[in-house]
């Protein structure tokens, strides 16, 4: 009787859900913590650099919160690749690390390699990735506004044209 529970578990995929579930509240967590962060200190400093007419400042902040952006997606394989290790549903960390970016980009370069039980894990992982991209991209859409103020008053300037004209700009 206890191998015909396990096997009608093992068939659902119930423990890939179980772990999936947690994991992707995890990430989801973590991904929205990194996300608010980044975007909070984005508007305040480039808010700020504009008020002061430094639109370098604003411009590069943008490139350096940007490459925090896609650090934090680093951050998540790598939180998806540790789980994969540590419950020994794949046998080396590497190989934990590169399957779930594969499957967390939707990339799938990678064949399924999860044990039978398992399998519904990697649909788990992709829909975090899918989910926290979208995510991502609506805070960079957010973030171009002050972006493209700077970049265009820095243009402005490079055409002469008169710091009163640049002001009224928004």
């Amino acid at each position: 009787m206890n191998s015909l529970k396990t096997s009608i578990a093992t068939s659902f995929d119930l423990p890939g859900y179980l772990l999936g579930g947690a994991m992707l509240l995890l990430v989801m967590v973590f991904h929205g913590a990194a996300l608010l962060q980044i975007a909070k200190r984005y508007e305040a400093k480039t808010f700020l650099y504009l008020a002061a007419k430094k639109y370098s400042a604003v411009v590069l902040c943008f490139y350096i919160s940007v490459l925090l952006l896609f650090l934090t997606h680093i951050a998540e394989i790598l939180i998806w690749g540790i789980a994969l290790y540590a419950f020994k549903l794949l046998p080396a960390l590497g190989q934990s690390i590169l399957f779930s970016g594969s499957t967390y980009t939707a990339m799938g370069f990678m064949e399924d390699i999860l044990p039978d039980g398992w399998k519904m894990l990697a649909v788990i992982i992709a829909f975090s990735g899918m989910f926290a991209f979208a995510w991502t991209a609506s805070v960079m859409i957010s973030m171009t506004k002050n972006f493209r103020q700077a970049y265009t008053r820095i243009h402005m300037r490079k055409l002469n044209i008169s710091s009163d004209i640049i002001d009224r700009f928004e």
